[in-house]
């Protein structure tokens, strides 16, 4: 499995990422800021990877040019795009609303909640996606309650 991911890791790196503006800034970012690093934009993008087990043509376009090889990370024309950035404000509100105990004044690093979280690395969200690990907390919930006397 880890082979898998470093070797994922290593081929989004090496996709064509000519899609930053001459200021050294991403065009397009809706969601993220634009000033993002590459490495950490790498790093949520790896995270969508992991969590929907797709691979970056699942929300990024083929560039047009067909004598172009590649993505066109800046285009809006796949509506899984879309999704997604639906998806990050959701999540977003999710952690900062309901899993701020503290009162971090930087909610952007609560990551309660994450796309894995209902994913379990498939496209679409199901409850069969998390049936083993509700499974596992019955089964748990159970043993207790039998070694406290029940029946």
């Amino acid at each position: 499995m880890i082979a898998v991911v470093v070797l994922a890791m290593g081929a989004s790196s090496s996709v064509d990422k000519k899609n930053n503006a001459d200021d050294g800034h991403f065009k397009n970012l809706k969601i993220l800021p634009s000033t993002i690093s590459k490495n950490d934009l790498d790093s949520i993008m790896d995270g969508f990877t992991i969590g929907l087990g797709v691979r970056c043509g699942f929300c990024h376009a083929r560039k047009k040019d067909t004598t172009q090889r590649g993505l066109d990370f800046a285009s809006d024309d796949k509506e899984e795009k879309g999704t997604a950035r639906e998806m990050m404000s959701m999540v977003h509100t999710l952690n900062t609303t309901n899993f701020n105990y503290m009162h971090s004044t930087k909610p952007d690093t609560i990551n309660t909640i994450v796309c894995y979280t209902c994913h379990r690395g498939m496209k679409e969200p199901s409850y069969a996606n998390l049936k083993p690990d509700i499974q596992k907390i019955e089964d748990e919930r159970q043993k207790q309650w039998q070694q406290h006397g029940g029946k």
